[in-house]
């Protein structure tokens, strides 16, 4: 997954930001909601974005947003080692509302095609379903596929300053309806290396 690659370059930004939010007596917890709503925000933008590259641009922001509070709050945790079940319940099911939120804003507003969009936000759930099916199998929780939820994130920031600096249709599609394709495939294909790699552990 790219998000692997880039993990110790974000941990960088990450971990001083988590310290200085918990010295401010900011809850990971807090931060975690704070994270859902900037993903709500980047819904509603992609939604009303259609054909305006500045609206899809801060769409993209939140989009941003979202995805470093969402690294940030584990990491809050850690920190302040009150890590616990409560709190990765909470963010799995905020990470689930977010990724919704998030790509149905695209589809809905426009950006491609509704079939395709669904496609892939049941390719998303499912993906994330199985991640966490694993653990609940005792095989420990697995998030191995070429496609995790930081992956579908940072293409779909990409693709919003793609289509920000060039918002033109290539072969019917903007950068933000090839990045949708892309998640729709690659999610899928995601869900079908967990699907294996469960089965084989079982």
């Amino acid at each position: 997954m790219t998000f692997n690659y880039l993990r110790p370059f974000a941990s960088k930004f990450i971990e001083p930001m988590a310290k200085a939010f918990a010295k401010a007596g900011i809850s990971p917890n807090a931060v975690s909601i704070i994270s859902l709503i900037f993903a709500a925000m980047a819904g509603i933008y992609f939604y009303y974005a259609a054909g305006n590259p500045k609206i899809v641009l801060i769409a993209g922001l939140f989009v941003f947003l979202n995805s470093f509070l969402d690294a940030m709050d584990g990491s809050m945790a850690r920190h302040l080692k009150i890590a616990g079940a409560k709190g990765d319940f909470l963010d799995h099911v905020i990470d689930r509302y977010s990724d919704v939120f998030i790509i149905c804003g695209i589809f809905l507003g426009g950006h491609v095609d509704w079939k395709i969009g669904v496609v892939a936000i049941v390719g998303v759930l499912l993906t994330s379903y199985l991640g966490t099916q694993a653990q609940a199998l005792n095989i420990g929780r697995y998030y191995g596929g070429v496609m995790g939820r930081a992956d579908r994130l940072i293409l779909i920031i990409l693709a919003s300053i793609i289509y920000f600096v060039y918002p033109v249709c290539i072969s019917g599609f903007s950068a933000l309806g090839w990045v949708m394709i892309a998640i729709a495939v690659g999610s899928h294909i995601t869900a079908l290396q967990r699907i294996i790699h469960i089965w084989k552990s079982l």
